[in-house]
């Protein structure tokens, strides 16, 4: 049985009965480029490189044809998650295309206990590895037990793995079974699985990343850090190899196995054009057979500046695509030149809880901010003093709602207090929560002064990426904030320093976008409070806390509060109580106020060419950490 997930209102189903995909009888076929291969004996014939039990995809059109290219831009330095969101989403669960249930993907079946505190996960026997190798329960055991476990690679456990501040214990029953357990009921980890952060347990081929872990290869990791001085230790060689979160180093190495429908072939940042090329061992065929994928190869053209991809799409040089593609300020001349490029539209459910946020740091190690950031008063003054419908107008064309972070209106789960509070612009109100949070004198430029005398000049890192028209929201907040004494400083970077910054916990203040619009708030609710510390958010070491109640540093008690109200979400096994918890939550968050939204903005959209089949026929849906489109099935693509 599926595991069923509302997305309006998670209808999840705790305990699942096996699921398993029936196999389709023999013989099956492959693509004509490994044809030869098998001939001459380089590679096994292609019921051998399937699993015992092949995952089925039913395909949206009809069954598809082999061969082809598939056509996408990528932005070059820190655009890893163009290649996630296309190749990379291959868990052990999976969502169904509509994003209303979740389902074995990797696994074959899976079985949860009564009270959801140990799922049972078979593997498909004979799947195998990228190249060739076997995938089995020892390389899961590997991330568990030499990675996850290990606190040289992992010091704080990500928070997914986490139930009641204690990580998952991993235990293997035999080659195919492993059972996940935790100490508190767990509701939601099927569908946190089946989220993009969900990948670690499937990402780690132990056959090749031993030989880098000192655990298995000593001596020889010795050698090898004599050979190459770029490592200065066994740690910095093994995650020179694999990081867990899909981060420059995943995209470089070619050597490493994965389980994706294509394998790259060579480096991202390293060439204008980024191949990958279809993996002989995918383990999916369509109904009549076929192994998967359709389309032979990948290929991303790597340019500098959004306005080049857009210009690829009018020349009718992408294929299918979305990110960056789909920006309002596009549409326009993407809709004139249609005929020109053989495209044509596709929507795209993606529904954030806010378009632009800013994040104050609130563990920032300079005490005089840390202590007026974490003071509600001022964010509530930096609220009150911004023209929401300014910036709307001046940068979003007039399409959005002057809103703060919050789930949408046609939620269930909707609140309107936590949606409205302190985003109409009023400046006297504004400078009186200003003065009421310690910043209450000023300079002779009429700028606000710290509880130290000196100005409080805060700095705002701005990533101008992805076409998203972050430094001019941040110039119209600059203009904004001055009329009410404040002196923001912008300073723009790109994905790839912020990234680092923030994870380095140097950053004072930024401009992203929130996810959790809809019931995508039940996994991803890292806006409403400090959670999942592999994203970008606004208190990393709150978060870190979080995850194990040990690393990081203890939040205050109504921080605290908050968590265990989240963690009465997470252990609620029926849809009425994970609801009714899910609502305390958010209006408890609405008390806090930790971020400050902007905007919600419009629909998304992407381009797909005129001839291209098997495309998802609703609007696609894609949030924070469902990363589209690989779960509706791009390998099911074809050209006709």
């Amino acid at each position: 049985m599926l595991l069923k997930m509302s997305r309006r209102a998670i209808l999840a189903a705790t305990v699942a009965l096996p699921f398993a995909t029936a196999a389709l009888a023999q013989p099956y076929q492959q693509a004509p480029m490994f044809e030869e291969l098998v001939k001459s004996g380089k590679l096994p014939p292609v019921a051998e490189r399937l699993p015992a039990k092949p995952y089925v995809e039913k395909p949206f059109d009809r069954v598809g044809k082999y061969g082809g290219t598939w056509r996408m831009a990528v932005l070059g330095g820190g655009d890893n998650y163009n290649f996630v969101r296309t190749i990379a989403n291959e868990n052990l669960m999976r969502w169904t295309p509509d994003w209303t249930a979740t389902e074995p993907n990797v696994a074959e079946s899976v079985t949860v206990n009564a009270d959801a505190t140990a799922f049972t996960f078979k593997l498909r026997p004979g799947m195998r590895w990228s190249d060739g190798a076997p995938f089995n329960a020892d390389d899961i055991m590997f991330w568990y037990e030499d990675v996850f476990s290990n606190p040289q690679l992992t010091p704080s456990k990500p928070s997914i793995f986490t139930a009641g501040g204690q990580p998952v214990k991993v235990e293997k029953i035999d080659d195919t079974t492993v059972v996940f357990r935790f100490v508190r009921p767990y509701g939601l980890f099927l569908q946190q699985l089946a989220n993009g952060f969900g990948q670690l347990p499937t990402i780690y081929p132990k056959h090749y990343l031993k030989q880098f872990h000192v655990k298995y290869n000593k001596d020889g990791i010795d050698k090898m850090l004599a050979a190459d001085a770029s490592a200065k230790d066994w740690v910095q060689l093994f995650n020179s190899k694999i990081t867990p979160n899909y981060l420059t180093v995943f995209w470089q190495n070619t050597d490493l196995p994965t389980l994706f429908p294509w394998v790259m072939t060579n480096k991202y940042g390293s060439v204008e054009r980024v191949v990958a090329q279809r993996n002989p061992y995918y383990w999916k065929v369509d109904p009549a057979g076929n192994q998967l994928p359709y389309i032979d190869r990948v290929t991303w053209d790597q340019v500098n500046d959004v306005q080049l991809a857009l210009l690829k799409a009018i020349n009718g040089e992408i294929d299918y695509q979305l990110r960056h593609i789909g920006q309002v300020a596009f549409k326009s001349t993407l809709f004139d030149n249609q005929k020109r490029g053989n495209y044509r539209f596709f929507d795209v459910a993606d529904h954030p809880a806010n378009d632009a946020v800013l994040l104050f740091n609130l563990n920032i190690a300079d005490p005089v901010k840390q202590a007026i950031f974490r003071n509600k008063d001022f964010r509530i003054g930096v609220s009150l003093a911004i023209d929401r419908q300014e910036i709307i107008d001046s940068v979003y064309v007039g399409q959005g709602d002057p809103v703060q972070v919050s789930v949408r209106p046609d939620n269930p789960l909707y609140n309107e207090r936590l949606a409205k509070q302190y985003s109409q612009r009023d400046l006297k109100k504004a400078g009186e929560y200003l003065d009421k949070a310690g910043l209450d004198k000023t300079d002779s430029e009429g700028f606000r002064l710290g509880p130290d005398g000196k100005r409080f000049s805060i700095i705002f890192m701005v990533a101008d990426v992805y076409g998203l028209q972050y430094p001019d929201v941040m110039q119209l907040v600059q203009r904004q904030a001055k009329q009410v004494g404040l002196d923001i400083q912008i300073r723009t970077t790109d994905w790839s320093r912020l990234t680092s910054m923030q994870a380095a916990n140097e950053q004072e203040a930024y401009l992203w976008n929130c996810v959790g619009g809809e019931s995508d708030v039940y996994t991803d609710p890292r806006c409403y409070f400090p959670f999942q510390t592999e994203a970008i958010f606004f208190a990393r070491k709150w978060a870190q806390w979080y995850a194990d109640h040990s690393t990081g540093e203890e939040p205050p008690a109504e921080v605290k509060n908050l968590m265990g109200l989240y963690d009465k979400v997470n252990e609620a096994v029926t849809d009425e109580a994970r609801t009714k918890a899910m609502k305390t939550f958010l209006d408890a968050s609405a008390d806090q106020f930790f971020v400050i939204g902007i905007v919600q903005g419009p629909d998304k959209f992407g381009i797909v060419k005129n001839d291209i089949k098997n495309i998802y026929p609703k609007p696609l849906p894609q949030s924070g950490s469902m990363w589209g489109p690989a779960p509706m099935m791009v390998q099911m693509f074809f050209d006709k």
